[in-house]
C-alpha cells in the first residue's frame, strides 16, 4: 500500500459521517423523547403500587410473553441510555422474583449496553484514536492487556455510571466479546440484589414503607462485591509484578 493510500485512509477514519453516526442519532432521539413525552414521571415506586395487580396479571396469565416484553423493554430504554435501570431491575424482582427477574434484567441491560457501545465504537472509536493519537494509543495498550478484569471492575463496583462504562471500553478497543462477557458476569451482584429488593416491594407498600434503595452501599453487600472486584484485579497485579521481575 502507498503512502498515499495510507494517508488517505487514515483521513476517513478521522472524519465523521452520517453513515457512522446513524446508530448514535437513534439512540439519542430516543433518549430525548422518553423525557419529551414525559415518561420518566413513571419512575416510581408510587407507579408500581398503583399497577401491582394490572402487572402480576399480566404475568401470570402470560408468562412467557410479559417475561419476554421485559427484557426487551429494558433492552431498548438501556440503549436508549435512559436511567431506568434501577426501576426496572426493582420491577423484575416485584413482577419475577429474585433469581428470574434478576436475570431477566441482566439480559435486558447487557443487550441494551452492547447495542450503545456498538454504536459509539462504530461512530467514534476510529475517529477518536486518529485524533487523539498517542494519548489514546497508551491507554488502549494498557486496557488490552487486562481487557476483561477491567470491564469486571468497571462493572462490580457501583461507582461509574452505567452510561459511562458503556462508552469508555467503545473508545478503547475492547473486543465485543470480552465486553459482552464481562458486562454480564459484572452485574449479576448488583442485578440480583436489586432484584431481591423488588422481590419484596408487596410487603412493603402494604407496610406503607418505602425500600432501601441504599442496600447496596451497605456493608453485607458492597464487601462481597469489592471482594469480587479484588479478585478481578489478581490478573492485572500478577503480570505488574512479573514485569518488574523480569
Amino acid at each position: 500500500m502507498s503512502v498515499s493510500d495510507q494517508s488517505g485512509e487514515a483521513g476517513r477514519a478521522g472524519t465523521f459521517s452520517l453513515k457512522r453516526l446513524l446508530p448514535v442519532i437513534v439512540l439519542v432521539t430516543g433518549f430525548l423523547a422518553f423525557f419529551g413525552f414525559g415518561l420518566d414521571r413513571y419512575l416510581s415506586f408510587q407507579t408500581l403500587k398503583d399497577n401491582r395487580d394490572l402487572l402480576l396479571q399480566w404475568r401470570d396469565e402470560n408468562y412467557l410473553v410479559a417475561a419476554l416484553s421485559f427484557t426487551g423493554l429494558y433492552a431498548v430504554l438501556s440503549g436508549f441510555s435512559v436511567p431506568v435501570g434501577l426501576w426496572m431491575t426493582l420491577a423484575g424482582g416485584f413482577m419475577f422474583g429474585t433469581v428470574a427477574g434478576g436475570f431477566l434484567s441482566l439480559f435486558g441491560a447487557s443487550a441494551g449496553a452492547t447495542a450503545v457501545f456498538l454504536a459509539a465504537r462504530f461512530a467514534f472509536g476510529d475517529v477518536l484514536r486518529a485524533r487523539a493519537g498517542a494519548s489514546i494509543a497508551k491507554m488502549e495498550a494498557g486496557f488490552r492487556e487486562n481487557q476483561l478484569s477491567y470491564m469486571l471492575i468497571l462493572r462490580l463496583v457501583p461507582l461509574f455510571p452505567f452510561w459511562l462504562v458503556n462508552l469508555v471500553p467503545a473508545f478503547l478497543n475492547v473486543s465485543t466479546r470480552v465486553y459482552i462477557f464481562g458486562t454480564l458476569f459484572g452485574m449479576i451482584p448488583g442485578a440480583l440484589v436489586y432484584a431481591s429488593v423488588g422481590n419484596g416491594l408487596a410487603s412493603v407498600f402494604e407496610s406503607g414503607a418505602e425500600p432501601d434503595l441504599g442496600i447496596i452501599f451497605s456493608p453485607e453487600i458492597l464487601i462481597p462485591i469489592c471482594g469480587l472486584a479484588v479478585l478481578a484485579l489478581i490478573p492485572v497485579l500478577y503480570k505488574k509484578f512479573s514485569k518488574s521481575n523480569i
